[in-house]
């Protein structure tokens, strides 16, 4: 089986990746209704021998409700008339959310502001407080 590449260190079997066609919604007239255009590919993330368990769980939080309990993606595709763009755009669609799950996101390391940040921003409410003060009422 060929392999489709996503990073240059990680790489997928066509054969891990099940489709299947149905018939598409929406409008398209008698060839909406006759022909098996829509796309539902699987793949099936916990058990692929290709990803790392870091991309794996990466992948389950980007995916969200795509991904089943059993740790398998579902992607629809229904929007082309041809089936052959619609496998087409459900495989670029995958290939993207693996590479996007394949960048590490950076630490946060905490900070706290400076002694003179935390006085400028004291010195600039009471000038505000000040300001707002002499909005009052005038007294005769």
């Amino acid at each position: 089986m060929p392999l489709i590449p996503i990073t240059r260190a990680i790489a997928i079997d066509e054969g891990e990746l099940d489709e299947s066609f149905t018939r598409a919604g929406g409008p398209g007239g008698q060839h909406v209704n006759t022909t098996d255009s829509a796309v539902l590919l699987r793949f099936d993330v916990a058990n692929s021998p290709s990803l790392p368990e870091a991309v794996k769980l990466r992948l389950a939080v980007l995916a969200g409700s795509r991904m089943t309990q059993a740790g398998v993606l579902v992607l629809r595709s229904e929007g082309a008339r041809s089936q052959l763009l619609n496998r087409q755009e459900v495989r670029e669609r995958l290939i993207a959310l693996i590479r996007e799950a394949t960048i590490v996101p950076k630490k946060r390391r905490p900070t706290k502001p400076t002694r003179a940040s935390q006085t400028r921003r004291v010195d600039g409410k009471t000038r505000r407080s000040a300001v707002k003060a002499g909005r009052g009422k005038v007294r005769d």
